[in-house]
């Protein structure tokens, strides 16, 4: 390997991008170089991405004369609420009043925020502590300045809901009227502010009104596909049909006589892996979208499909499964598996599958950029826009600091928007459109070809049951091409990120317990899509413990308790599981208590154990995923093969709850989300090509497939002192495993493989 490969997985290892930190440099097998050895000892959390996160008020907040308080977010808004909910927690402890408080978004500047990918689930877990300090330093400052002002000790003032209030005259400064004073102060020592007790909490835990809600329900919200500027081209790109594929001819003539086409533009294709390159072929920009639509039509293109022209979902599943019928690299073994399972009263084994998945969000790719000769602006709807700046960089050959991102609203990512390929392709663009800026636009026929698919999988499970039908033994084998092909030369296994999405980390008290990752080639671009390895391994693990417990002869909900088993606070490492999804496993430990209560809580919630009329059944499923523990349970009903989803409860322990109703929000989205992935969701390939053009072929669940009554129940949570967990992913993986668990309930009939389709009308 070069070290030009090494510097580039190392960063992406660095920016916390995998979510491995230095576990992923070193999965690979590369040199013991001194990066690779400093990151073999753990740095955990916030403090160990880009230097740690920012908590200085002078960079996310400021105050108008008129006591306006504009707060910058420095994440990605894309429908999950983070704008209000990060917003929510600065202005609790500024003591501002909500309704005169706006939302600016922060340009992508990594050296000025720290880390701004938004993904993993990390927003809230990592920056509420810091943003609460941003807040109280801010309140604090304002607290100076007006004890100065009066000439009183600072201890006689306080901070009241917009001013500062003197408490034995019962004087008050509005905010606005401090702003100038207070910004001339030092900025207190971290250490040094006091925070809030929770009683007395304004706004986080409580209902807040959406700082976009009103801009987005209007259509004054801007999103990337939004993005305007005078004298702009309009571009749209044939890239080539098979991932490493490029043009071997071209001819341009009929495209150039499409009214409205100005220039056509030869992209090379990238070197394999391509990490975030784009994947090269021949764009045409014109004075609009349909002219550039149409003069791609009319492109006549000879295609060499390079090496993964033979691509063929068919024939890959049964390649994956030969894999996972043979022994794989053990990812953690407790005990004798192998031997426990050979003496087993029983021993039951069952093999599903997951295709590969699009993120498919409403919005497409889009990116408008501006590039001169020494600079470069660019608006997208980007999740990444510090990779976006390091990207453009490199391939314009300027310096990072002379290129800006604008952080557009997001209309969906799910991972896709993570990968800032697009944002390039406009940069290219305008460099070879002299100087004009170029919105490059993605076609939805273009977002499913050309995606960042999420991961097909083969998951073999065995299991052997005593005399008593408990099980004793468990061998989990997973056949499955990684992210890390993308970036790297191929490891053909799961790197231990992935593991430890519900692989290794399972935390049931199996005394004989193997789990092994078998060899799986990448043949597309793998990428992050929301809750990423936690879907396939849930739906596996999930659904085989339904099968043990019919093989007992067991509830399915009291048997998943069971193997859980007692109350106990488990290290991660002690399963194996070295990445935690970036935490530190001592603040971050595995609770089977708190997995245990939301299993319960949705049990409840759906009225598990009622009696039930015929063609219906109840289904039920837990994980454990970015430090957040959920659980799922479903109602179906099926007759004449048609499923009707009667109702569903999801469960949900995050730990605090700073913004109750984007909770709730998000767990809804997850079971739409999940029920649509399971029911619907499948990207195949033929002669390496993508065999889905549109929402005709990879449909999405509609209302009529969604459930009558979904119940979100909020668990824990009453604990302030405890660390925040994730919530934009955790809550689709369960989703899966219990809708097929209630349909096997309803008609006895497993379903292995995903999508269900029409399989319950065979």
């Amino acid at each position: 390997m070069t070290a030009e490969t090494f510097d580039r997985i190392a960063n992406i290892s660095r920016r916390g991008l995998l979510g491995g930190g230095g576990a992923f440099v070193l999965a690979m097998g590369l040199p013991r170089t001194a990066l690779a050895q400093a990151k073999e000892t753990p740095k955990y959390g916030a403090d160990a991405q880009s230097g740690g996160w920012r908590d200085d008020p002078t960079l996310f907040v400021a105050i108008a004369e008129d006591g306006t308080v504009t707060i910058t977010c420095h994440r990605a808004e894309m429908g999950q609420g983070i704008r209000t909910s990060l917003a929510m927690v600065i202005a609790d402890e500024l003591e501002v009043d909500w309704s005169r408080v706006r939302v600016e978004q922060a340009v992508g500047d990594e050296a000025r925020y720290g880390n701004q990918n938004t993904d993993g689930s990390r927003s809230m877990r990592h920056l509420f502590l810091p943003l609460r300090r941003c807040g109280a330093a801010a309140r604090t400052m304002l607290e100076q300045a007006a004890a100065t002002r009066w000439g009183v000790p600072v201890g006689e003032v306080a901070a009241q809901l917009h001013a500062v209030a003197h408490r034995p005259t019962g004087r008050t400064l509005g905010y606005g009227a401090l702003a100038k004073d207070a910004a001339a102060l030092a900025v207190p020592d971290r250490n040094s502010v006091t925070l809030k007790a929770p009683a007395a909490f304004r706004y986080i835990g409580r209902e807040v009104a959406s700082a976009d809600g009103v801009a987005m329900t209007t259509g004054r919200a801007n999103y990337g596909v939004d993005a305007r500027l005078p004298d702009m081209l309009y571009a749209v790109i044939a890239r080539p049909p098979v991932y490493g594929g490029k043009v071997k001819s071209v001819d341009k003539a009929a495209a150039l006589k499409v009214p409205g086409v100005v220039q056509i533009v030869d992209l090379p294709a990238p070197t394999l892996p391509s990490a975030f390159q784009p994947l090269g072929g021949v764009a045409v920009l014109a004075a609009n979208t349909w002219a550039a639509i149409k003069g791609r039509e009319a492109l006549t293109i000879a295609w060499d499909d390079g090496p993964n022209a033979a691509y063929d979902s068919d024939a890959y599943r049964a390649e994956l499964e030969r894999a996972a019928r043979a022994p794989g690299q053990v990812s953690r073994s407790d005990g004798d598996a192998e031997a426990a399972l050979g003496k087993a009263a029983k021993r039951i084994a069952a093999e599903y599958y997951l295709p590969h998945l699009a993120q498919a969000p409403m919005e497409p790719p889009m990116a408008l950029a501006h590039a001169g000769a020494d600079r470069c602006e660019a608006w997208a709807c980007t999740q990444d826009p510090q990779a976006a700046r390091d990207l453009i960089a490199e391939a314009l050959k300027i310096p990072v600091a002379d290129v800006t991102i604008h952080q557009t609203l997001l209309g969906g990512g799910f991972g896709r928007k993570s990968k800032p390929d697009y944002v390039l392709e406009a940069a290219l663009l305008s460099r070879a459109a002299k100087g004009r800026p170029v919105k490059v636009v993605w076609t939805r026929e273009d977002d499913l070809h050309h995606s960042y698919f999420h991961t097909v999988s083969v998951e073999r499970l065995e299991g052997g049951l005593d005399k008593n039908g408990r099980t004793v033994a468990w061998r989990h084998r997973s056949a499955a091409p990684t992210i890390g092909s993308v970036f790297g030369p191929d490891p053909k296994h799961q790197l231990p990120f992935e593991q430890g999405m519900g692989l290794r980390n399972e935390p049931f008290a199996i005394p004989d317990f193997r789990a092994e990752t078998c060899e799986a080639t990448a043949h597309t671009r793998i990428g992050w899509f929301r809750s990423v390895s936690n879907i396939p391994h849930c739906f596996a693990v999930q659904s085989f413990v339904a099968e043990l417990a019919a093989a007992a002869g067991r509830d399915p909900k009291d048997y998943l308790l069971e193997l859980i088993g007692p109350d106990r606070t488990i290290d991660p490492r002690a399963m194996g599981d070295t990445t935690n999804s970036g935490e530190d496993p001592a603040r971050y430990p595995v609770e089977t208590a708190r997995l245990k209560a939301v299993i319960n809580a949705a049990a409840k919630g759906i009225g598990w154990g009622r009696t039930l009329r015929a063609g219906h059944g109840l289904g039920i499923a837990a994980h454990y995923s970015f430090v957040s523990y959920t659980a799922c349970a479903f109602e179906v009903s099926v007759k004449d093969g048609e499923l009707t989803i009667e109702r569903a409860d999801i469960a949900v322990d995050c730990g605090p709850q700073v913004n109750p109703e984007r909770i709730r929000s998000q767990m809804e989205g997850s079971v739409v989300m999940g029920i649509s992935l399971a029911t619907l969701g499948e990207i195949s390939f033929k002669g390496g090509r993508v065999q889905q053009d549109n929402f005709d072929g990879y449909a999405l669940t509609r209302v009529d497939g969604a459930p009558k009554i979904t119940q979100v129940h909020l668990v824990g949570g009453g604990n302030w002192n405890a660390p925040p967990g994730g919530i934009g992913e955790p809550g689709v993986p369960p989703v899966a495993p219990a809708l097929c668990n209630a349909i096997h309930a309803a008609t006895n009939k497993r379903i292995r493989s995903l999508p269900i389709g029409e399989q319950l009308k065979i």
